[in-house]
């Protein structure tokens, strides 16, 4: 099988007409070209290569080997390119309020803008997409946080609202049934403090990791949550009369690698966080 190192210093002796041009060319020293030649004729069995003249000029067998290796030397140029632009990827984390629909559009149009790209899109708590930003595991990170935590490329104010259910409200309960994110969700440490604040009972009645679950729970009159307010449904109610709680941010971490499609995929997602948030606030 013919050596594409030995073809490629072929071609450029012919193109250069001379081994000292021709190492220049390929970076490798004079001696070393002409090993490889006496190696790839050796292979094919007859000169390819005329030394006489004050120019290097190919043979007659020379000049057939040229095209075919000028031919595989760019099948494999796009071979290595191909999979170059195969091993492209960007990993997303997003909250599962924007990963069930919102960014969908985003994302369609970044695929479009650049096909050679594979999208990784993880959603879940802030907390879980947070570390595995943190440990390098994605490029972007959209996550709900307390506000002022970190140097976000952008961050907007996400206030939030204890909601309840308009047919079975469970507001008047005692103990208060509470629908709420697991132990370690951003709202769940607000919602028990605040309530300890008030000196109400409550209970935990229904846990998910999922907004939309949590959503149906409280339709459903299973309980009361606190929730972003912009996510208020029809058949939910918002109990306005109750303690203000802190709002949170919503905030984009870009990692440490950058390049164009990471930068566009990011002014891509500040513009639809502008156009459901409100402006960023920085």
């Amino acid at each position: 099988m013919l050596d594409p190192l030995l073809l490629r210093s072929f071609v450029a002796i012919v193109d250069s007409g001379s081994f000292t041009l021709a190492g220049e060319r390929v970076h490798l020293t004079q001696s070393t070209i002409s090993q490889q030649m006496r190696r790839l004729e050796q292979q094919l069995g007859c000169p390819l290569l005329d030394r006489s003249g004050r120019q290097v000029v190919t043979t007659a067998e020379g000049e057939k080997l040229l095209g075919l290796a000028r031919s595989i030397l760019a099948l494999l140029a796009r071979a290595e390119e191909q999979v170059a632009e195969a091993s492209l990827q960007l990993s997303l984390g997003v909250p599962e309020d924007f990963a069930a629909g919102a960014i969908a559009p985003v994302l369609a149009a970044f695929a479009r803008d650049y096909p050679q790209v594979r999208l990784e899109v993880h959603s879940g708590l802030s907390h879980e997409i947070w570390q595995r930003f943190e440990a390098g595991e994605l490029d972007l990170a959209l996550v709900k946080q307390a506000r002022g935590q970190g140097a976000p490329r952008a961050c907007w104010r996400e206030p939030l609202a204890w909601v309840d259910s308009r047919a079975w409200p469970a507001s008047e309960r005692d103990p208060l049934p509470l629908v709420v994110f697991p132990s370690e969700g951003l709202y769940r440490r607000q919602v028990t403090e605040a309530l300890d604040a008030l000196g109400r009972r409550w209970r935990i009645a229904y846990v998910s990791a999922s907004l939309a679950s949590l959503q149906g729970a409280v339709s459903a009159g299973i309980g009361v949550s606190l929730l972003p307010r912009r996510l208020l449904q029809p058949d939910q109610q918002e109990l306005t009369h109750w303690p203000a709680v802190a709002p949170v941010e919503l905030a984009l971490h870009l990692g440490a690698e950058r390049g164009e499609p990471l930068t566009r995929l990011c002014e891509a997602l500040i513009s639809l966080c502008d156009r459901v948030m409100g402006p960023a606030e920085r």
